[in-house]
């Protein structure tokens, strides 16, 4: 029987491409959020467009695996480096998730503690972070794995981004990628995270500029990913 592949991106065209790839389609919303059941590459596939943010991240990754059963999650689209390694149109690709704006030190906790599981990182699926960086190598990106923080915050400030990139050893910032990594770790479901680089330390103004071309890549790297995968 095919493994089931769900794929969750944050914005439209993180994911449109994807959905444009896929056959035999079966679309239901749940929650308000669409998703999108058939095939990429003759693989078995789910895709929804979650929205920006950690809760609605969460929202679509439970309901995907409730309703879905899913045998892996991958979080795609862009993100903001952290580091000089990783320039716009780079890859990173996730070992593990953390998420920086997590904060309970006032109580005596370290930061990015995450109650209830007791964790600071959730680790990836190795085997799907290995095959994610195969599939951007692959078509042609610089790839670098680590770290991923996220936050409910756009982060273009170069102090707050030194502090992220100090205190977890991050190599980019978004606003998905730890929430899905949390209902992934609970729910026992191996996840993996590839983001292509949209902004710079021109912030703002590099998502602007980069955006689209990112996500392009973004998907060009997930529909690779599938033709590997097995």
């Amino acid at each position: 029987m095919s493994k089931l592949v769900g794929i969750i991106g944050a914005m439209d065209i993180e994911v449109d491409g994807l959905i444009d790839a896929m056959t035999d389609k079966d679309e239901r919303v749940y929650s308000n959020i669409r998703f999108v059941k058939g095939k990429i590459c003759g693989k078995d596939a789910v895709v929804a467009k979650c929205g920006i943010g950690k809760v609605f991240a969460a929202m679509c990754a439970q309901t995907m695996i409730l309703e879905y059963q899913p045998d892996i999650i991958i979080n795609s689209g862009v993100a903001g480096t952290l580091t000089t390694g990783l320039s716009v149109m780079d890859a990173a690709i996730a070992e593990k998730v953390v998420q920086h704006d997590m904060d309970t030190s006032a109580i005596g906790d370290p930061k990015g503690l995450i109650s209830g599981i007791n964790k600071i990182y959730i680790d990836c699926d190795k085997r799907v972070a290995e095959l994610l960086k195969e599939a951007s190598c692959a078509v042609g990106l610089k790839t670098v794995s680590g770290t991923l923080a996220s936050g409910d915050q756009f982060v273009a400030d170069k102090e707050k981004k030194q502090f992220i990139a100090l205190s977890f050893g991050a190599i980019d910032c978004e606003m998905e990628g730890g929430a899905i990594g949390q209902v992934c770790y609970v729910n026992n479901v191996p996840f993996g995270v590839v983001r292509i680089i949209s902004d710079g330390d021109g912030a703002g103004m590099d998502y602007a500029t980069f955006t689209k071309q990112a996500a392009e890549n973004s998907i060009k790297t997930v529909k690779k990913f599938f033709e590997i995968y097995n």
